[in-house]
């Protein structure tokens, strides 16, 4: 595909699916309260640092670092997938780093170039730096930091989890990859087609290579959608293998059901806690799965933001624990109390010799998922191809 025909499409298919609908430049930062800091640190990864701290917050406030996709800005994935709207409703902090195209001409964090995925360097060191400075100027509680992100976000949020586990104490990992799979484009888009083959313990040591950190581990959430071309679903696996070999957990989940619908298996630790869970989104292309919680419906559709009836962005934050108490203004209906989440564990029982897992404050109801559930277009694919094609990738 020439240059002259990579760009004349790209355009027409931006056009026809909406791909700017959440970008710059779209009027979504409008509705995002997202406010940008310069000055942070030396910032060696050159990126830019949007965050929002709920008015009314109390000392020793939880943190939520939020890494967007590919093609996607910091606000317009904030509007998309809601989470100000759940920072502003459950008390927490937001921070999200946005890319930029000196960087990164298609706004991809670079999770596969060594020198931003090492400790204390480049987008790593500059997402570090961030997360310091906001734990200095608004009282953060350093216990509860998270990290979350989507596809090229979600790839380098395992590089945050491998490169900082004494900083956060949990992450999630949207249609995202193992951390330290590749070390050059080529590489990363190897990849991204057909997951890694290594072994458990391997994936395991470049983990354990990336820092001098041997434990605690911080937990995982893994979300991917069974339809994805763009990273194959076995990336998804490959992962949570990855940390099953930190946190020293079996490969076979403890409990499986389903949430909303979807496949949702959970390994936990001696203690009792989940330690790695994944859910598998049947049907869905690449991007973040939306939909409904607690009677509320979370984000905005639009490029890789996918109705799915499955709010992705509630149950991670719901995982970091942090959605057991509403902090809201009174104008603002608070959402329905929902039943014991020890109730829905009951039907996950674990094989003998085996530990419960303990009930966490609300439980996520299963019910199937709505019969006009869009698959979604996979327009990430195609942009791949002919970014790479055009040499427009770093």
């Amino acid at each position: 595909m020439s240059l002259k025909n990579t760009i004349d499409f790209l355009a027409h298919l931006r056009k026809f699916n909406g791909l700017s609908s959440l970008g710059a430049g779209s009027g979504a930062g409008d509705a995002s309260p997202l406010t940008e800091t310069t000055d942070f640190g030396d910032n060696p990864g050159q990126l830019r640092m949007l965050s929002f701290i709920p008015e009314g917050l109390s000392q020793r406030i939880p943190l939520v670092v939020v890494l967007h996709g590919c093609t996607q800005t910091a606000t317009g994935y904030d509007v998309g997938a809601g989470w100000s709207t759940l920072a502003e409703r459950y008390g927490f902090a937001l921070l999200m780093p946005e890319q930029t195209r000196a960087n990164n001409p298609n706004l991809c964090f670079n999770w596969f170039v060594p020198d931003d995925i090492r400790r204390g360097h480049g987008e790593a060191g500059s997402i570090r730096q961030m997360v310091e400075h906001l734990a200095r100027t608004h009282q953060i509680d350093r216990a509860r930091i998270f990290v979350t992100g989507l596809s090229a976000g979600g790839a380098m949020t395992a590089a945050m989890l491998a490169t900082y586990p004494d900083v956060f104490a949990g992450g999630a990992v949207i249609a995202g990859l193992p951390y330290g799979v590749a070390g050059t484009v080529r590489q990363a888009l190897k990849e991204m087609r057909h997951a890694s083959p290594h072994s458990a313990h391997q994936l395991g040591d470049l983990v354990r290579q990336a820092s001098s950190h041997r434990g605690p581990w911080p937990k995982l959430s893994v979300w991917h959608g069974s339809a994805d071309r763009t990273v194959d679903s076995g990336n998804a696996d490959a992962l949570v293998r990855q940390w099953l070999d930190l946190h020293g957990l079996p490969e076979a989940p403890m409990a499986q059901r389903k949430i909303d619908g979807f496949p949702h298996r959970i390994w936990w630790n001696s203690s009792g806690e989940t330690a790695v869970e994944s859910y598998t989104i049947t049907d869905m292309a690449h991007g973040t799965p939306l939909g409904r919680a607690n009677d509320e419906h979370f984000g905005v559709a639009g490029a890789y933001l996918l109705e799915t009836g499955i709010s992705s962005s509630f149950h991670i934050a719901e995982f970091f624990g942090l959605t057991a108490q509403v902090h809201q203004p009174k104008s603002v209906r608070q959402p329905a109390a929902r039943p014991d989440r020890a109730a829905a564990a009951a039907a996950a029982e674990p094989k003998a010799g085996q530990s419960k897992p303990r009930a966490a404050a609300g439980a996520r109801r299963t019910q199937e998922p709505p019969r006009d559930r869009r698959r979604g277009f996979d327009v990430n694919a195609v942009i791949t191809r002919a970014l790479t094609a055009a040499g427009l990738m770093k």
